[in-house]
């Protein structure tokens, strides 16, 4: 018996380590790649590791794109989406879970639907209110489609729901107003939650790459993915370069999320199992 579990055990680890050979092994490409040579990059059959570790698409891209502009417009577009829009999910999902007014489950139900129509749909009407504000190739225009977000009031939601009524019925008869309740006490008991709404926005607006492609095209207002996309050429391409830019746009996010591993797992867990 106990041959037979170490055997399952055995298999299932060796599966464990396919899946993250599988997952991580185009990170590790795209991170090789940004230090070999064009030439290198393009050989065939291809190699995995450079013959030599070169920092010239690093310096290359940096005087190719504006880049610290358009590092910029990235950092203020997703810091702006994600605070917004983590303050209005959060107020909008307590009042979901915790108030009663008019048609609270019709509007929900509506909030919701949102989430099964494709996103494209709504790229001409918001382009034309944007065109209409006079906000076509301005920060604003990165970030204010995003502002709200069905998915983050429905996590949201979830926790609020979870916690005890007494914490408000107590918090009340202490002459706590319906703000503070929501802000001193219950707020912080959706920590996990709200950790993880602040990864999935943030990593979202860093990697938007359609909207800000429509709505934003001169080069310094540009976003990381579309500058980034202005590297491809039409006979050729510097794939070095095209990794290095890769590289550098996806560390944050990556810092980010090993900062927050925790709280992240913990949040998307709980998620699935609150009622």
């Amino acid at each position: 018996m106990k041959s037979k579990a170490s055997g399952k055990k055995l298999l299932i680890h060796l599966a464990l380590l396919l899946g993250i050979g599988i997952t991580v092994f185009p990170f590790v490409w795209m991170v090789l790649t940004s230090f070999k040579t064009v030439g290198e990059a393009m050989q065939i059959p291809p190699t995995i590791f450079p013959k030599k570790f070169l920092l010239d698409a690093y310096k290359q891209i940096v005087t190719a794109l504006p880049f610290a502009r358009v590092y910029l417009n990235t950092i203020i577009s997703t810091l702006v989406t994600t605070v917004v829009q983590v303050g209005f999910c959060s107020m909008a999902a307590y009042a979901f879970a915790r108030l009663e007014f008019p048609f609270k489950n019709f509007i929900f139900v509506l909030i919701l639907s949102v989430l099964m129509v494709p996103g494209q749909i709504f790229l001409i009407p918001q382009y034309q209110i944007i065109q209409k504000l006079g906000l076509l190739d301005t920060i604003p225009a990165l970030f204010l489609p995003n502002l709200f977000s069905a998915f983050g009031t429905f996590l949201l939601r979830q926790f609020f729901m979870s916690l005890p009524k007494e914490l408000e019925e107590a918090a009340l008869l202490d002459g706590c107003n319906r703000f503070q309740i929501f802000g001193k006490i219950m707020l912080p008991l959706t920590k996990p939650g709200i950790v993880s709404l602040v990864i999935f926005t943030a990593k979202f607006a860093w990697n938007d790459f359609m909207w800000p492609l429509i709505v934003n095209t001169s080069p310094k207002m540009m976003t990381l993915g579309p500058a980034l996309s202005t590297l491809q050429g039409q006979y050729t391409t510097k794939y070095p370069m095209q990794m290095a830019g890769a590289v550098m746009a996806v560390i944050p996010i990556i810092v980010l999320f090993f900062i927050f591993q925790k709280q992240f797992i913990e949040g998307v867990a709980q998620s699935g199992i609150k009622g």
